[in-house]
């Protein structure tokens, strides 16, 4: 059975975020995957990392209680699907936390030998998908702010410590957006929550 694992951070239970979170939910349970979803803002995940989490991270230990059930919980993940949206072109401070304290060595990858690379723990992980929300035409954040996500989240987190099968669906221009294109949006996100 496929595991289905959501990660989504935005305080507000009424956004477009929920919505899209909601929708891939839904796709995921009605597709008959194991869905599992963890909300950063109500689980009050701290996203600090302390001075015991960086001594952690050169000893490739997690230390951060919540940080370590939460890896457990990714690397039982066939498909993860991270929701959260752009503002000030980045990710929100606890999806970047969650980065900083999941993405762990010795716990979801692995240094090469040399020091040359990375490679992924996550044995178990077919594909990962990130979908965002934001008010920025696609074309002024690609070619004015340099595609932030592509380049940090992406190329330079998924993709650098080894995963492969890597999507993003962004979701451009929310708050202008027809209600019809949000329609769109959300079945896009269904359909991304029943893959297998």
């Amino acid at each position: 059975m496929t595991k289905t694992v959501i990660v989504t951070s935005h305080p507000y239970d009424g956004s477009f975020c929920h919505a899209l979170m909601a929708a891939a939910k839904a796709g995921a349970e009605k597709a008959g995957n194991t869905v599992d979803v963890i909300d950063l803002e109500a689980d009050h995940f701290d996203p600090v990392m302390h001075s015991a989490d960086l001594i952690g991270f050169l000893k490739h230990k997690a230390q951060d209680a919540q940080a370590i059930d939460y890896i457990q919980r990714v690397k039982a993940a066939d498909h993860l699907i991270l929701v959260f949206p752009i503002w000030w072109e980045l990710m929100p401070a606890m999806m970047k936390g969650f980065i900083d304290k999941v993405v762990f060595p010795g716990e979801t990858f692995d240094y090469k030998k040399g020091g040359t690379g990375m490679a992924s723990k996550l044995d178990r992980l077919q594909s990962t998908t990130i979908i965002t929300t934001m008010n920025t035409p696609k074309s002024l954040y690609r070619w004015v702010f340099g595609n932030a996500i592509q380049r940090a989240l992406v190329r330079g987190t998924f993709m650098k410590m080894g995963l492969k099968h890597i999507k993003w669906m962004s979701c451009n221009m929310v708050k202008k957006s027809a209600d019809s294109k949000r329609q769109q949006w959300l079945q896009q996100a269904n359909q991304i929550g029943a893959m297998k």
